[in-house]
């Protein structure tokens, strides 16, 4: 079935108190915007338009940061929620098919629940979301007969007996194109608010004699955000139910609440992830791989049989082949650690290529930046490092070569090669107790002096 997502997104968000509009506060590493496009994008839609308000230019960059085929409309006044989403018929002018709304500042609809609203569009002209509410406090009520909606009735407009009913509007309307514009042609707003409120449509459509219905869903997945603990709340919900997926999927999570998931992490069965762990945006971790306590992932792939960590860091650009070993304290940024190889103990590999099964001594740096530039350092196979290396990229360290503790490495080493960039060791005999003894008069000095 041919879909248009039109995604609304104007509203400044006044409860979050803050500069950053409120559909681009992140849940798991994500604006809320891109978890609402993430959804929507299961259905393979044909055109995703934002209608964007407060701080639509950073709000355009976002969406179009994610999906660069999304459209923008810009709703310059927020007189309601009928109002944002005409502000995209001329985005969608000629378009025949259907058209889903959703909201930039909901982020868990899952993709399933919108699938189901599809395909009860093809029994009905007017499809909404609804679902059973634990507490309905102010939520438009769905007005039901069997399976027909009547109407959608907002709290401030309905009457005791209509907010009695606990089956409520998530927001979330799917119809023809045609059909939605033409029925918001029609909205007025007459109401408590006098705003254009989308939920009217309904009963414009059966005054029609169109057919309409709703689908429920779980509560959670209609969680809304308008405040700090609100976006708190819904970080809670997003990490609990990652990571009960993960558990189900046969990852072992050692202290489960202290792992923390961003909206794309990917890790395959049989890993092991400690406690304190944190994964960035842009992880994938495959099967059998261990990451270890207090690590923090981003932007990296960790190959089979790794094992990262404690107290690891991998950057974006890391990518760890398989039984590679990182170690504590160490970091890697856009370096490629092949089969093998181990980087143990307080290490930087920055911009560089460790081949398979070397050995990084402790305290290596790849200075891999000369205040302008970036530039790469190139390890062979079988290399050994010297503990407290300094490689000034660019340079490359050949197969099978070794460099000796305490080395600063400015030129290439070849293959099979020992190479040693360091001043020779002189021992002066006695000189430390005399060193010792000048310090302490200059010490016992300087503090007769302040008296």
């Amino acid at each position: 079935m041919s879909t248009a997502l039109i995604i609304l997104a104007a509203g400044q968000g006044t409860r979050m108190n803050s500069d950053l509009p409120k559909v681009l506060h992140p849940v798991a590493g994500a604006p809320m915007l891109v978890h609402a496009m993430k959804s929507g994008a299961a259905l393979d839609p044909d055109h995703t338009v934002i209608v964007a308000g407060h701080g639509a230019e950073a709000v355009s960059k976002a969406a179009q940061t994610y999906d660069e085929t999304v459209q923008v409309a810009i709703q310059s006044e927020q007189k309601g929620t009928a109002h944002a989403v005409a502000q995209a018929a001329p985005l969608l002018e000629g378009y025949e098919g259907d058209a889903i709304v959703l909201y930039g500042d909901t982020p868990f609809i899952q993709p399933e629940t919108l699938t189901r609203m599809a395909q009860a569009r093809a029994q009905h002209d007017v499809v909404v979301l609804g679902f059973e509410a634990a507490d309905p406090g102010r939520y438009g009520r769905l007005k039901m007969t069997g399976k027909d909606l009547d109407a959608i009735v907002e709290f401030k407009d309905a009457d005791d007996a209509t907010r009695a009913i606990t089956f409520c509007n998530s927001g979330v309307i799917c119809a023809s194109a045609p059909l939605l514009f033409d029925l918001i042609s029609q909205v007025g707003n007459d109401n408590a608010s006098a705003e254009y409120y989308l939920t009217d449509i309904i009963a414009l459509a059966r005054a029609r004699g169109l057919s309409a219905t709703a689908i429920g869903c779980d509560e959670a997945e209609t969680m809304g955000v308008n405040s700090r603990a609100e976006l708190a709340m819904a970080e809670a919900a997003f990490q609990t139910r990652e990571r009960a997926e993960l558990l189900a999927d046969g990852v072992t999570l050692m202290a489960p609440d202290t792992v923390y998931l961003a909206h794309d992490t990917v890790i395959g069965r049989d890993s092991v992830v400690e406690p304190h762990v944190v994964f960035g945006p842009g992880v994938t971790v495959e099967s059998g791989a261990q990451i270890r306590a207090f690590s923090h992932l981003e932007g990296c792939h960790v190959s089979r049989g790794a094992i990262v960590g404690p107290y690891a860091r991998l950057r974006p650009g890391a990518e760890l082949a398989e039984d590679t070993r990182v170690g504590n304290f160490v970091e890697i940024k856009n370096a490629v650690i092949d089969a093998g190889a181990k980087v143990n103990h307080l290490s930087y590999i920055g911009d560089a290529q460790v081949g398979e099964h070397s050995n990084i001594g402790a305290g290596t740096i790849t200075c891999n930046y000369d205040g302008v530039m970036k530039h790469k350092t190139t390890i062979g196979q079988n290399a050994f490092i010297g503990s407290n290396t300094m490689l000034v990229a660019p340079v490359t360290i050949g197969d099978e070569a070794m460099t000796g503790s305490g080395s600063v490495i400015t030129q290439d080493v070849p293959d099979g090669a020992l190479a040693l960039a360091r001043s020779k060791q002189t021992n002066k005999p006695g000189m430390a107790r005399k060193l010792f003894e000048i310090l302490k008069s200059k010490r016992a000095n300087r503090g007769k002096g302040a008296v």
